[in-house]
């Protein structure tokens, strides 16, 4: 296992889209300051300037490429070669994707602990009470960890569908369509039929959990469960991608 990691976070470590993607998560952050407005502090803070949204973007992007591209040049069969199973293989790449996420995360927050002494918002204290009688630094920290577990449940699903399509191109337009489509399909679902209590569990409504915990008025109507509810729903749903993934790819020939 511990040649596993080094490979993969050797090679992650050499791609130029890791190094670009952080100089690309603030560009995002700062349009997303002038965008939203500058009174909406609160929000903007919470959220680490829409980070959670332009995370899942970028993730898309890097993690499919991080497995389905091994799949197009057949680089997988050299990793494979070198490990002693296929589980080091996908356990690796899973683990260093989750380094990889938990970084970006950290990097949103110092970021926004540079761009709030910018002219984007109106200057607001940290010990602000907001959110859940909640300070203003606890909300954006807890933002945050939400959304590094919904970045996991996006990443898990990313590896099951590199699994399954070889086509990195069709494993990024899916995932995309996925993250920013799947509230609206949940919902569409929830609304036309009548088996609400066990379609609120489907997996295009895990979706939303980092959005629900910032803006739960409105969230929660499309929803229809609790936060602690969408929390374990999505933690299930990033178990079960992750073990289907490494059982499609443990039967994959190459």
């Amino acid at each position: 296992m511990r040649f596993s990691l080094y490979q993969e976070f050797y090679k992650l470590y050499h791609r130029k889209i890791v190094w670009i993607t952080p100089l690309i998560l603030l560009g995002l952050m700062v349009i997303a300051g002038y965008s939203i407005g500058y009174n909406q502090s609160r929000l903007l803070m919470t959220t680490c300037y829409d980070a959670p949204d332009w995370l899942m973007l970028l993730l898309v992007v890097v993690g499919a490429t991080t497995f389905s591209m091994e799949f197009q040049n057949n680089a997988i069969l050299t990793l494979l070669y070198k490990a002693p199973n296929q589980a080091n293989v996908y356990l690796a790449k899973y683990l260093v994707m989750l380094g990889y996420t938990l970084f970006l995360h950290i990097i949103a927050i110092v970021f926004t602990l540079g761009l709030r002494y910018l002219p984007l918002n109106a200057r607001v204290s940290w010990s602000t009470i907001n959110l859940y009688q909640q300070p203003l630094w606890v909300n954006m920290l807890t933002t945050m960890a939400i959304d590094l577990l919904t970045t996991l449940f996006i990443v898990s699903l990313i590896f099951l569908l590199s699994c399954l399509i070889n086509s990195n191109v069709m494993v990024i337009s899916i995932s995309l369509l996925i993250v920013f489509m799947g509230q609206f399909v949940s919902s569409s679902l929830l609304n036309t039929n009548h088996w609400t209590t066990i379609l609120r569990w489907n997996p295009f409504n895990m979706t939303n959990l980092t959005r629900q915990y910032y803006n739960y008025a409105t969230y929660f109507d499309t929803s229809h469960l609790e936060n602690i509810q969408l929390f374990i729903g999505t933690f299930s749903y990033t178990l079960l991608f992750i073990g289907l993934g490494y059982l499609i790819f443990r039967k994959k020939r190459f």
